[in-house]
C-alpha cells in the first residue's frame, strides 16, 4: 500500500526472514564469524542464541546464501515440542525421506543411507532446528546421535541450535554433558544499539529503493530504538506501522511526534500489551471481589486511549474504503473506446 506512495520497488520491514535485508551489525558480524568458524570443522552442533526477533533465523540464511547451493543439502526443523522419535519423523520429513509408519531403527537407516549418498556426492547436510529451547532431553539426545553417522572419519551431518536465551542455561544442565561436548561454536546474538538501530532502519529503506523519502528526525530515530530495544523484528512491526501511518497522512517526513502516536496506537493493541504488568485481571481483583480504586482509574484510562486510537483509525480506514472504490470506478469512466481496446 506504502510502497506506491513512497516508490519502494518492495516492503522494506517485512517480517518474514529475508537475506536480502540482512543488516550486518557488530553483533551480527561476529555471529557469523562463529558460524563461519563452525562450517570450516564440519561437525558438531553450532549454537545460536538471542531474543524473540533478534535476527537468528536471518543470520542463518545468509549463510546458507552464501554457500554453494550445488554442494549443500539443508532442511529446518521448527516444530520442537515433540517427543523422541517424532523429532526423528521430523528431521526425515524435514529431508524429504519416509518416514511415516517406519520403526525407529528403519528411519535412522533411511537417515544413514541419505546423509551418506550426499556425502559421496560432496554435499555437506545441515539441518536446522529453530526454538531449541522447547527440545526435550530425549530429543536433544536423539539429535546428538545422528552427528554420529560418519564415514571415513567424517561426519556426515552438523547441526544448528537456534534458541532463546534461556537455552544457554538449559544447556549447563547435566543432562547436556554430552550435547555440550558436541558443541564446535557457540554466540548469543544480543539487541542492536542506538547507532545500529539507525543503520538497520537505514539499510532495509535503501534495499528497496529510498531516495531520502520520507525523512526521519534524529528524535525520531531515539524513539524507536527506545520502544523496541533494538529487537529487529519489532523495529520491523513499528517502522511498518509508521510507514503506513504516513502514507494515509500523507507525510514525508517523521519525528518524535509522529513515532510516539504510532507507539500510542501500538500499545492499545493486544499484541503489543504487557499482561504481566498491574493492569492484568488477576490484579485488578481485591480478595472481596471488588476493582482497586487505583486500578479503576487505570482501566478508565485504558478505555479513554483505546477510543481515542479508534477516533484515529476511522479517519485513516474511510481513506482506504475510498481509494479501494474509486479504482474500479475510475476504469467504469473511461470513454468507451478504451474501455473496447481494454477488452
Amino acid at each position: 500500500m506504502y510502497e506506491d506512495y513512497y516508490r519502494f520497488s518492495a516492503k522494506p520491514f517485512q517480517l518474514n526472514p529475508d537475506p536480502r535485508f540482512f543488516y550486518g551489525s557488530k553483533g551480527h558480524k561476529r555471529a557469523m564469524a562463529y558460524l563461519d568458524y563452525g562450517l570450516s570443522l564440519g561437525e558438531g552442533f553450532i549454537v545460536i542464541t538471542g531474543e524473540v526477533g533478534a535476527g537468528k533465523t536471518t543470520l542463518v540464511r545468509n549463510l546458507f546464501r552464501q554457500l554453494d547451493a550445488h554442494s549443500l543439502v539443508a532442511a529446518q526443523l521448527v516444530s520442537t515440542q515433540l517427543d523422541a522419535e517424532d523429532t526423528l519423523r521430523s528431521v526425515a520429513a524435514s529431508f524429504g525421506l519416509q518416514h511415516e509408519g517406519l520403526t525407529k531403527s528403519a528411519l535412522l537407516k533411511n537417515l544413514e543411507d541419505f546423509l551418506g549418498a550426499a556425502s559421496r556426492q560432496g554435499k555437506r547436510a545441515l539441518l536446522v532446528v529453530d526454538e531449541a529451547q522447547n527440545l526435550t532431553p530425549r530429543a536433544v539426545e536423539e539429535l546428538r546421535m545422528l552427528s554420529n553417522f560418519q564415514s571415513n572419519e567424517r561426519s556426515l551431518i552438523q547441526t544448528f541450535l537456534l534458541g532463546q536465551p534461556e537455552f544457554r542455561g538449559i544447556l549447563q544442565s547435566p543432562d547436556m554433558q554430552q550435547l555440550r561436548q558436541r558443541v564446535v561454536a557457540s554466540y548469543h546474538l544480543g539487541p542492536l544499539d542506538a547507532d545500529e538501530t539507525r543503520g538497520y532502519i537505514e539499510h532495509r529503506l535503501r534495499t528497496v529503493g529510498w531516495q531520502g523519502n520520507p525523512g526521519f528526525d534524529e528524535e525520531a530515530f531515539v524513539a524507536l530504538h527506545r520502544f523496541t530495544g533494538g529487537i529487529p523484528r519489532r523495529l520491523n512491526t513499528t517502522c511498518d506501522r509508521l510507514l503506513l501511518f504516513g502514507f494515509l497522512e500523507e507525510k514525508g517526513h517523521f519525528g518524535e511526534a509522529e513515532v510516539d502516536e504510532v507507539i500510542s496506537d501500538l500499545k492499545n493493541e493486544v499484541a503489543h500489551q504487557d499482561f504481566h504488568g498491574s493492569t492484568g485481571v488477576g490484579n485488578q481483583l481485591s480478595a472481596g471481589g471488588a476493582l482497586h480504586n487505583e486500578d479503576t482509574a487505570r482501566l478508565a484510562l485504558r478505555v479513554e486511549q483505546m477510543e481515542r486510537s479508534i477516533n484515529r483509525i476511522l479517519p485513516i480506514v474511510r481513506k482506504i474504503l475510498y481509494t479501494v472504490s474509486e479504482r474500479p470506478a475510475a476504469d467504469d469512466e473511461a470513454p468507451s473506446g478504451q474501455r473496447d481496446a481494454a477488452h
